[in-house]
């Protein structure tokens, strides 16, 4: 398979940064290029859609996002060794830019906004951090109704269970791997009732 870096002109390869000092923190790894392939073989995202990847490091998944589907991405990242990164690959990323953001700044303080549909994690922090983000999102929600999807990838058990138990999100799919039975995909929507 080509790999999508060299074809965007982005760098999302490379080694972890060191290491945050909070234990609400995980270290940075992209999510594989032939896993995001399988997912969305069958999960489309439509013109419309914009989505916020939290944790993004370098910029993987919104340059992927933007480049097979044409939707916004934005990417949350607290690292400024990350944050530049993305920012560099922003500058040399072969495909239109507009529509592609990122905001170096935690989690819990980014501003969700109406137009903010999709919300990608692959375990970048504490389930208390995802669930002040859930939070966040859902009372989004209530000032802008809309239908919105959350997109776990290598799913924490933690996670599962706060959205499961604690929130309107009900699982719509589940994508598996080869390998490990926890690496997949599991996507959950929050279906907005619109009167």
């Amino acid at each position: 398979m080509k790999d999508f870096d060299e074809w965007l002109n982005i760098h999302t390869h490379g080694e972890q940064k060191g290491f945050h000092k909070s234990f609400h923190y995980h270290r940075y790894e992209p999510t594989p290029y032939e896993g995001l392939e399988k997912l969305f073989s069958d999960y489309t995202l439509k013109s419309s859609d914009r989505l916020v990847d939290f944790g993004c490091g370098k910029g993987r998944l919104p340059f992927y996002i933007h480049h097979t589907f044409r939707v916004s991405a934005a990417g949350v990242e607290m690292s400024d060794d990350y944050y530049r990164d993305a920012m560099k690959n922003l500058r040399t990323y072969k495909g239109e830019k507009a529509g592609i953001s990122f905001c170096n700044i935690l989690a819990q303080d980014y501003e969700i906004t109406p137009q903010d549909t999709h919300f990608y994690f692959f375990n970048p922090f504490s389930v208390q951090i995802f669930m002040k983000v859930v939070n966040n999102i859902l009372r989004s929600a209530e000032g802008s109704p809309r239908n919105m999807d959350i997109i776990l990838y290598y799913p924490s058990e933690d996670y599962l269970f706060y959205l499961e138990n604690s929130t309107p999100f009900e699982l719509i799919k589940d994508v598996g791997l080869q390998g490990d039975e926890n690496e997949r995909f599991l996507v959950y929507r929050f279906n907005q009732t619109f009167d």
